[in-house]
């Protein structure tokens, strides 16, 4: 069964040049009441000045209605203009019929009502009005008294009410014309605006990403500058502790003494394995690409985040595959990719308090395997984990959750995965906490 929307059209809201041509319609209109009011009641004494009234007084209800509606962007009887006009022509045909018939100054207002017309309507429904109007001024003539007729002047209104109609309708048709291209200009230029926008935004975000690496690359090289420093300031003490023991230990000395001797030792060959591990990673960044091994990338990252003063009683589980392919990249740049994610996850990680249940202790987590044609590594915590309305802002430049952060470690993480052709994602982890995965072809 066809519904009643199937036959009737929907009302379509009517556009920006409608709405301002019905202003002026409306401001036309309410400018010819003043003027007739005024005719009638103060421009010499009029003879049905009562009944004229009460005509004016319709037309005001009219134009009080026209105006309603204007106000609330929409037309009144936009949908019959035909039927505006007829009224109007009714309107005008009566005012000059009881106001001097046809020399009354009522007449002028068939002019302006095509001029409303023609500015509001197409061409079709301007002759249209015409023709009405023509209609009027016509029964008016033939309504008067024979003595009241005047033929030329009844030509001559014929003749001037066609010149105003094409007139009227060549200048609107040009004033239409001169909007639309008004429009497509200024559409165009919201267009553009839009897009140098974007562009300033994409190339304001480029430059802020830009010194934020480099403020990271800075920072980097100070660390290693001053790790450098403090392994060789403290090793060469080392190495003489280290001489003086062995000394001692050739003299052959108790088996106490003997034995104390040797956990010194062994203490101090630690100190000198973290120095090393240290320098190592203070070493000038070499940027030539080579084949990595991921399972050697992992290994130091971890080793280097167990120094961490934060890391306290976590507990950093590996789980590694031995049989990864290798990478092609720089090994210092993907050493700094995974060290990032492990020192984020102990920060994420809370200490477990002394009343907190057996097993939940915390804990980061370190995976990798080969998935296909790719290889995946997830960096796994059970802390607080990320809310939901910072998700979608980890990795951009300078944000941070952390008192004391300098929102780049994921940031310069995210740049340096994508160097090496791979993508680094956020997810929550389903047991509590926080999950990256790190995904290399």
């Amino acid at each position: 069964m066809a519904t009643l929307s199937t036959f009737t059209p929907l009302p379509t809201a009517p556009s920006r040049w409608e709405l301002a041509a019905e202003a002026i319609a409306v401001k036309i209109r309410w400018f010819g009441l003043l003027v007739g009011y005024l005719l009638v009641n103060f421009a010499g004494e009029a003879r049905q000045a009562p009944l004229l009234n009460a005509i004016l007084a319709l037309g005001a209800v009219f134009t009080l209605a026209d105006t309603w509606y204007s106000l609330r962007g929409r037309i009144f009887l936009g949908r019959y203009p035909l039927s505006v006009s007829a009224l109007e022509a009714l309107f005008i045909g009566l005012l000059c019929y009881f106001h001097g018939g046809l020399e009354s100054p009522f007449r002028y207002y068939y002019f302006l009502s095509l001029i409303c017309c023609a500015i509001r309507h197409d061409a079709q429904v301007t002759y249209a009005t015409c023709a009405l109007h023509c209609l009027s001024w016509g029964v008016l003539y033939f309504a008067l008294p024979p003595e009241s007729r005047h033929a030329p002047t009844l030509v001559l209104t014929l003749v001037v009410l066609g010149w105003v109609t094409w007139a009227s309708d060549a200048l609107a048709l040009l004033l239409k014309r001169v909007g639309d291209y008004l429009g497509e200009l200024n559409a165009a230029l919201r267009e553009q605006q839009t897009l140098l926008e974007d562009r300033i935004a994409e190339r304001t975000r480029e430059l802020q990403e830009s010194q934020a690496h480099v403020l990271h690359q800075e920072k980097m090289a100070a660390f290693g500058l001053l790790a450098a420093g403090i392994a060789h300031e403290v090793g060469n003490p080392l190495t003489s502790i280290s001489s003086l023991v062995q000394v001692l230990q050739r003299r052959g000395s108790d088996a106490y003494t003997a034995e104390k001797l040797a956990l010194i030792r062994g203490q101090l060959q630690r100190i000198q394995t973290t120095l090393r591990e240290l320098v190592n990673f203070s070493r000038p960044a070499s940027t030539a690409r080579a084949r990595v091994s991921l399972v050697e990338v992992l290994e130091e990252a971890v080793n280097i985040a167990k120094y961490y003063k934060r890391t306290g009683d976590r507990v950093l589980h590996r789980e590694v595959s031995a049989d990864l392919p290798p990478l092609v990249g720089v090994r210092d740049q993907l050493v700094q990719v995974f060290l990032n994610l492990v020192l984020n996850a102990i920060d994420a990680t809370t200490t477990r308090s002394a009343g907190a249940p057996a097993g939940k202790e915390a804990r980061v987590e370190v995976r990798a395997e080969r998935k296909g044609d790719t290889v995946e590594v997830t960096v796994s915590d059970n802390g607080s984990g990320v809310p939901a309305e910072h998700a979608g802002r980890l990795f951009q430049p300078y944000f941070t959750t952390k008192k004391h952060g300098t929102g780049l470690g994921l940031f310069v993480t995210r740049k340096l995965v994508q160097e090496h052709g791979g993508t680094v994602t956020y997810e929550p982890n389903p047991e509590g906490g926080a999950r990256f995965r790190v995904q290399f072809p």
